[in-house]
């Protein structure tokens, strides 16, 4: 009796403990590269799509074996913890499929396999349900390769999005605070402190949002949100870019290139900014394009560099580390990315295999607790131009999970006073 007991307890323990794990994006191996949402547009996305909507899931495996891959589909709160939802609530159909479309490279120095995964699909027929999901990429040992987030919006509320100057006025030169107006004129937003929840993302990275603030005033059924301190985001500054679609020539950004096993794009070294005016230079805030002029498919017909990076700046302490920064690995930063200095040349310098295209890209540093610092070396500047959006989920009363009920956009270009 006490042994059934105490395994009761320790099975709904478990339960409970499994159910408040937040699940966190898994990056691949260092052969499997490119991961990109596709929309509308060629430029990665950050996947937030309608019910009803196609998403498309690429990316590049350049061991040339023709793996097979599998994928799951997960759906998670608003928090990230999963969701209490069964598979079959969320899903019409079935995932754990293996991708079946891929094509291999062709005429490029590096060979790869392309895989596209499109949903929904003939296993996966749709998504019944909005909020947060996860795809999951296995090997066939079942391995997990790789996880990436993608959000599902169901609309039924309006979204309005502000961006200001600061607030406060010690940091009026430097942030940019995002003021948001939720109302809707089909759901009564009873108790909204508690059922109703907001995400603030900016220039589409999803590590540095804002989450989980509640409505500082109540109008009606309008929810407003106008705080100093808690919806300011540090302004940064615009990205560094190059381009190298045509990979035997220097373009934009490059120095110049070498042919060895594979191309070398060198870049131009960049200098620190922190500590110099701001200068307007027009960016994607982050992103990055797949594209090339030696073919009309770039999925399988763009070659991958080894691109080098490099940094005029005095060396950081040893407990600050330097790494390049973007969309191009999720805005990760991890060994790879992690720069070296030069004693000699006084300058850090990294190298990454990058797929020819269009990139955008930042210098930031990671102090010991692994916090982010993305103004440590390109500086915080008001007139930067950055791209807000705002993702608001709602759980109406007895709701067994977290709905998105709207998505706002704004951009900095123009600061409202």
């Amino acid at each position: 009796m006490r042994t059934t007991l105490l395994f009761t307890v320790l099975s709904t323990l478990f339960t409970l403990i499994s159910h408040s794990q937040v699940a966190y994006e898994i990056n691949p191996p260092n052969y499997i590269k490119s991961i990109t949402f596709k929309g509308d547009t060629d430029v990665s996305v950050l996947p937030i799509l309608d019910l009803g909507e196609t998403l498309q899931l690429e990316f590049d495996v350049l061991n040339g074996n023709e793996d097979d891959y599998y994928y799951s589909i997960t759906h998670h709160n608003y928090d990230w913890t999963p969701s209490n939802l069964m598979r079959t609530e969320y899903i019409d159909g079935f995932d754990k499929q293996r991708i079946v479309n891929y094509e291999n490279s062709y005429n490029t120095f590096q060979i790869y396999s392309h895989y596209v995964l499109s949903l929904p699909n003939n296993q996966v027929r749709s998504l019944k349900v909005s909020g947060n999901y996860m795809i999951k990429v296995y090997n066939e040992n079942d391995e997990l390769m790789f996880s990436r987030k993608f959000m599902v919006n169901e609309s039924g509320a309006t979204v309005g999005v502000t961006v200001k100057p600061s607030r406060d006025v010690k940091f009026i030169n430097e942030k940019h605070n995002v003021d948001i107006v939720i109302n809707s004129n089909t759901i009564q937003f009873t108790n909204p402190q508690q059922t109703v929840k907001t995400s603030i993302i900016q220039n589409n990275n999803l590590k540095s949002a804002i989450n989980n603030l509640v409505p500082m005033y109540t109008m009606g059924n309008a929810l407003s949100y106008k705080y100093t301190k808690e919806t300011s985001f540090w302004a940064g500054n615009e990205y560094f870019y190059f381009e190298n679609k045509d990979i035997r020539v220097a373009g934009s950004g490059v120095n110049f290139v070498d042919l060895q096993d594979i191309y070398h794009s060198i870049l131009f070294t960049n200098p620190t900014r922190k500590f110099l005016a701001y200068t307007y230079n027009p960016d994607i805030n982050g992103n990055f394009v797949i594209n090339t002029i030696n073919g009309t498919d770039p999925a399988i017909e763009a070659d991958y560099a080894w691109v080098h990076f490099s940094l005029e700046s005095d060396e950081f302490p040893i407990n600050k580390t330097v790494h390049i920064y973007g969309n191009f690995n999720n805005y990760d930063t991890n060994s790879e990315t992690q720069m070296t200095y030069n004693q000699d040349r006084g300058i850090y310098e990294g190298v990454l295999l990058l797929k020819q295209g269009f990139y955008n890209y930042k210098f930031v540093t990671k102090d010991e607790n692994q916090q982010v610092n993305e103004g440590e070396i390109s500086g915080n500047f008001y007139q930067t131009e950055n791209d807000y959006k705002v993702i608001v989920y709602y759980r109406e009363l007895g709701g067994r999970y977290d709905k998105i009920i709207g998505i706002g956009e704004a951009n900095s270009v123009n600061l409202s006073n």
